[in-house]
C-alpha cells in the first residue's frame, strides 16, 4: 500500500518536536539486537501528548476501517503498543488483548493476555517496524491460538529491507502511518538535520550491519 504522504509527513514532523526521533551520527544509538544506528525511536512518548496521541488514534482507526474492513479483536504487541492498541480498541468498541514476546515463566504463563477465541479475526497494532522479528512473533502466537490476523498497523517503520522480506514470508500485510523517508524529508526541511547528513542515513538503511562495522 502506498502510504499517504500528508499523514506520514504531520507523524514525522509531531516525533521530531517532541523527540520521539534522536538522531545522531557520530555517535550512534546501540539497539537491543547490538545494531548500530543513527536513529532512535521512542513512540512511547507520544502518549504524553494528548494531541499528538489522539490524532494518531484516530489515524489508526481509520487505517484499519479502510484497510481491513470488519474486525473481531485489536491485539496490542507488548511492551511498546499496548497503550495505542488499548486507544484503538476503546475507538472502535472492540475487545483488546496483547501480546508478550514469549510466554511468561510465571503464574499461567500467557502469551497472549485477555481473552480471543479461535476464528476470531485481529488487527496487530505496534509502535515501531524495524526487522520485524518481534512484531511477527505476537502474529505468530495470535495465529497459533487459532485466529485469523488480517494484518498489522504501525506508527513508524524504519523501511528495512530484511523487514519487507520477514512481513512477506509470513503473509502479513503492514500498514504504517509514516515511515524512514517521510521522516528524513521532514527532519530536512525543520532544519533538524543537515544535507550533508541524508547520504550517511541513507547507507545505514541500504545496510545497517554494514554500516555499524565501519
Amino acid at each position: 500500500m502506498k502510504i499517504n504522504d500528508d499523514i506520514a509527513r504531520s507523524v514525522a514532523e509531531s516525533l521530531l518536536q517532541i523527540k520521539a526521533i534522536k538522531l545522531n551520527i557520530a555517535n550512534p544509538f546501540t539497539w537491543a539486537s547490538g545494531l548500530k544506528s543513527p536513529i532512535y525511536c521512542d513512540n512511547r512518548i507520544t502518549l504524553s501528548y494528548p494531541k499528538i496521541r489522539t490524532y494518531i488514534r484516530q489515524q489508526f482507526v481509520e487505517l484499519i476501517n479502510a484497510e481491513f474492513g470488519s474486525v473481531d479483536v485489536i491485539a496490542g504487541v507488548a511492551t511498546g503498543a499496548i497503550a495505542q492498541g488499548a486507544l484503538v480498541a476503546q475507538e472502535l468498541g472492540l475487545p483488546f488483548v496483547y501480546v508478550r514476546s514469549s510466554q511468561k515463566e510465571h503464574g499461567l504463563s500467557n502469551q497472549i493476555e485477555g481473552v480471543v477465541q479461535s476464528g476470531q479475526s485481529v488487527v496487530v497494532v505496534e509502535d515501531l517496524v524495524s526487522t520485524g522479528k518481534s512484531s511477527l512473533a505476537a502474529v505468530k502466537a495470535l495465529r497459533d491460538a487459532g485466529c485469523n490476523v488480517k494484518g498489522m498497523v504501525a506508527i513508524f517503520t524504519y523501511e528495512m529491507e530484511v523487514a519487507k522480506t520477514n512481513f512477506e514470508e509470513a503473509k502479513c500485510k503492514l500498514v504504517t502511518l509514516s515511515n524512514y523517508d517521510s521522516l528524513i524529508r521532514k527532519a530536512v526541511e525543520s532544519n533538524y538535520i543537515s544535507d550533508s547528513d541524508i547520504h550517511s542515513l541513507v547507507k545505514w538503511r541500504e545496510n545497517p550491519a554494514k554500516w555499524g562495522a565501519k
